[in-house]
């Protein structure tokens, strides 16, 4: 018992630092709860996307502040050495800048995902410039972190630029990917959301161009991933461009006898209608046919309609068809089969 009584401050003075570290950690958890409730809802009053990227930013990071600070408190009441306290002091200061550094980061990736949807075409939103973007944030926080810690940068920037030779010899397809990638983004040919077929006949949306590889979603919702060393080098029909409505053609052919006055008429009726009824075409547009040849068995002749864009045609095509069928087949206007004679006399003779 008396032991146990001499021993009661030893054991007091080493609770001391965990009671600490627990008020602290508490502290820290209901001040995020009260925090974050409330500004959570300011934020959602507010039009500005900047506040939304802040809170996402540094919901996680804040439990991890609240731990570290706490240990910091601990430390410095605590019985333990002034050595080893101001090295776990040193060590909490270098993991907090460095987990500041990741939330600027983030923050910083999540600006140019906004800011480059709303201006289009001058900031590409792709995964290259955001990573790219957290990777000079990062770059920053380091040496900013070796600076605090009185580490000399020069012979480390010396280092790196000596080993950065050795890594782009050993790394050049992947570097050529990188570069492609920000040829890519520079020249704004191609941007995220375009509409593209490669010369190898896959085509399909833009949805991310990233440090090695541009992904295409085709129609059938499959990725194509071509890195972008490829890519660069490759002939492309870019769909958007100059702008994303494009001509709708649709090659029919009708019998000799037909008369082609009242086939043009009823033809071009026929692709009014469609052109203000049908969902993603452009109601403005005045479709008009044009007569090419005359075939084997038919007059033949192109209609020239007009889709909002790439994947519209495809009900343009579907709904004009269609109507035009029922159309010619009560106006009696008749679309030939395919005729082959056969010469029995000549067969005959053989």
């Amino acid at each position: 018992m008396e032991k146990l009584i001499n021993a009661l401050p030893q054991l007091v003075k080493a609770l001391i630092p965990v009671v600490v570290f627990i008020v602290v950690l508490l502290a820290g958890y209901i001040l995020r709860k009260i925090i974050f409730i409330r500004v959570t809802k300011w934020a959602q009053k507010t039009k500005s996307q900047l506040d939304d990227i802040i809170l996402d930013s540094i919901k996680a990071p804040f439990i991890i502040w609240s731990i570290m600070l706490g240990m910091y408190f601990a430390f410095e009441v605590s019985s333990l050495p002034p050595n080893v306290t101001n090295i776990s002091g040193k060590i909490l200061l270098v993991l907090g800048m460095f987990s500041v550094t990741l939330v600027l980061a983030n923050i910083a990736a999540g600006l140019v995902a906004v800011y480059s949807r709303r201006i289009e075409g001058v900031l590409p939103g792709t995964s290259l410039t955001k990573n790219i973007s957290r990777i000079i944030v990062l770059a920053v926080g380091i040496l900013v972190i070796l600076n605090t810690l009185c580490v000399s940068i020069t012979p480390i920037l010396a280092t790196l630029g000596v080993g950065g030779l050795a890594v782009a010899l050993a790394l050049q397809d992947t570097l050529s990917n990188l570069f492609a990638g920000f040829h890519i983004l520079m020249a704004r040919q191609i941007k995220i959301g375009d509409c593209v077929k490669l010369e190898t006949g896959e085509e399909g949306y833009v949805v991310d161009i990233n440090w090695r590889f541009t992904k295409i979603k085709m129609l059938p919702n499959n990725m194509v991933l071509v890195p972008n060393s490829k890519l660069v080098q490759a002939i492309i029909v870019n769909y958007y461009l100059p702008e994303k409505e494009m001509a709708v053609l649709v090659n029919l052919g009708v019998h000799y006898k037909s008369d082609l006055k009242k086939v043009e008429r009823v033809t071009i009726d026929v692709a009014r209608k469609i052109m203000k009824e049908t969902p993603g075409a452009v109601p403005e547009f005045e479709p008009f046919i044009r007569y090419n040849a005359f075939a084997d068995f038919s007059i033949n002749f192109t209609v020239i309609l007009r889709a909002q864009e790439f994947a519209d045609q495809y009900l343009v095509k579907h709904e004009f068809i269609k109507m035009l069928h029922e159309r010619y087949n009560a106006e009696n206007i008749i679309i030939p089969y395919p005729i082959r004679a056969v010469n029995y006399e000549q067969e005959g003779a053989r």
